[in-house]
């Protein structure tokens, strides 16, 4: 495939293909017409939604970025020691900024060769490639356009003899369900060597369910906006008449799965007509979306999780709180 940038030490390359916009239409049509509504959460993040996340995670109570943030402040040049990585993938990379702390790491460290961004926003990799090169002199940048849940199979080899990290920061592993996160943390073990590679996962801890509860409906009501933002991305991208201003953000901690749901609740009755799939969706009054689930773990969680996937534990860090984790692990032999 020819890349869409290459320069300076950067190459960038999109696998987003035309028509992939379908998994939009396609996620939607499948999510509204079950018996309990459900979309991804994948969909809240376009422009707008993106702007509002970054406000949230500077909010009082929303606690899971500065903390993974503190973690890699205290540790990362213990995890570059610890592993001798020379290149690191991230996926769901954005802006890459908490990563820069341990790429920075790699380069005090002299091992440093090789970042992989991986994220949809193509405008997002190029920017970020671009400044990374200027900052870290000698850096080479593969950054790669496309969805982590569909496009691992794109990550370059590592080079030989060189150590590689795989990161899934921000405590994202938390949004699949129990099943479809181990699937997709064996797709990540095929990235790694044995002995040689490691993935640096972070998750959000179980703790006081009020604590949990407030981080995602805050005072200032950015969570609710954000959450009804998706409402936005559908009048918008497939033609819907969602009265967005008609819908109530719901978040709350269940305790059995331990996990936090974000939902929408429909304050009356209503038709919805969502005019690219020529789908007519009726909400019944107090009727919930469910927009999000964000799993908390706990160290047998995490241990098990890893495990099924064909994953050692080797560390886990913390922040001065015991709030949020990053976990190192390594393919089993």
């Amino acid at each position: 495939m020819e890349p869409l940038l290459q320069a300076g030490g950067v190459v960038v390359r999109s696998f987003l293909a035309a028509g992939e916009d379908r998994a939009l239409a396609d996620d939607v049509l499948d999510g509204l017409t079950r018996p309990f509504k459900e979309l991804p959460p994948k969909h809240f993040y376009d422009a707008r939604g993106a702007e509002l996340f970054d406000r949230i995670t500077e909010l009082p109570e929303y606690y899971p970025t500065r903390a993974e943030r503190e973690i890699l402040v205290a540790h990362a040049a213990d995890v570059v020691a610890l592993t001798g990585a020379g290149e690191l993938v991230e996926l769901g990379s954005g802006t890459a900024a908490k990563t820069r702390i341990l790429l920075r790491a790699m380069h005090d460290a002299g091992t440093l060769r090789r970042y992989v961004p991986l994220d949809v926003t193509e405008s997002m990799v190029r920017a970020t490639a671009g400044e990374l090169v200027q900052e870290l002199p000698g850096l080479e940048v593969h950054g790669i356009v496309g969805d982590f849940e569909r496009h691992l199979a794109e990550v370059p080899p590592p080079e030989a003899g060189v150590p590689r990290i795989v990161a899934f920061l921000g405590g994202t592993i938390g949004n699949f369900p129990p099943g479809s996160r181990r699937r997709f943390l064996r797709g990540v073990r095929r990235l790694l060597r044995p002995g040689v590679d490691h993935l640096l996962l972070g998750t959000d801890l179980v703790k006081d369910p009020a604590v949990l509860e407030a981080a995602y409906d805050d005072a200032a009501g950015v969570t609710a906006e954000f959450n009804r933002n998706v409402l936005h991305v559908l009048n918008r991208e497939l033609g819907a008449d969602f009265e967005v201003g008609a819908f109530d953000h719901v978040a709350f901690f269940d305790r059995e799965h331990e996990w936090i749901e974000l939902r929408l609740r429909a304050q009356r009755h209503m038709h919805v007509h969502v005019g690219a799939l020529a789908l007519d969706v009726a909400f019944a009054a107090r009727e919930e979306l469910r927009t999000e689930i964000s799993a908390k773990f706990t160290r047998r969680r995490l241990d098990g999780d890893l495990g099924a996937a064909g994953l050692r534990l080797v560390r886990v860090l913390t922040d001065p709180g015991d709030r949020f984790a990053l976990s190192l692990s390594t393919p089993r032999r």
